[in-house]
């Protein structure tokens, strides 16, 4: 099956929309430090991205959940495939993810971080698909609601292909 990549956002809006949320988080956080957990592997350009525009002191640390197979959509079940590093006791905790769509995984991850007891835990996002909650979850920074879309760049895939277009785009299949 040959697919098609049309753009949805260009590589000047996700920038910008970046350089946006990383004043905000500066601002929300001033005169304390950030830990942001990377959820990998999508979340991983957006992480980078956002730490260099982030002004107050920044520790990362990485985490790898999976509620995808080789499919477009969410298989329900969520393991985590890599654990943090670090511990988070007392930390003001920022977990980073490239797409937020049913809110299982990011549901499933708070309630497992919060019992490392981290001082605070925020939740901020690239990209949100609302109309697909399944499961309540509160962003706290959110960069594009997006569409009902399977999108791909920036970090997301399809079958581990695109994640290195420097836009976001809409697979067509």
């Amino acid at each position: 099956m040959e697919e098609k990549i049309r753009v949805l956002l260009s590589e000047k809006e996700v920038d910008d929309k970046i350089a946006e949320l990383g004043k905000k988080i500066s601002e929300d956080y001033e005169g304390k430090s950030v830990h942001m957990i990377c959820v990998l592997k999508g979340g991983i350009f957006f992480t980078c991205e956002l730490a260099k525009r982030i002004t107050v002191p920044v520790s990362l640390d990485f985490m790898s959940v999976s509620s995808y197979g080789a499919g477009t959509k969410s298989s329900g079940v969520v393991k985590i495939v890599k654990d943090l590093d670090e511990p988070l006791e007392g930390k003001d905790v920022l977990i980073v993810e490239d797409i937020i769509d049913s809110g299982r995984t990011l549901s499933y991850l708070i309630q497992i971080l919060k019992k490392r007891n981290p001082a605070s835990i925020r939740l901020c996002t690239l990209l949100d698909k609302p109309e697909r909650r399944v499961t309540d979850v509160k962003v706290d920074y959110a960069g594009f609601n997006i569409p009902d879309e399977f999108v791909v760049g920036y970090g997301l895939d399809y079958d581990q292909k695109y994640r290195n277009l420097p836009f976001i785009g809409v697979v067509e299949f």
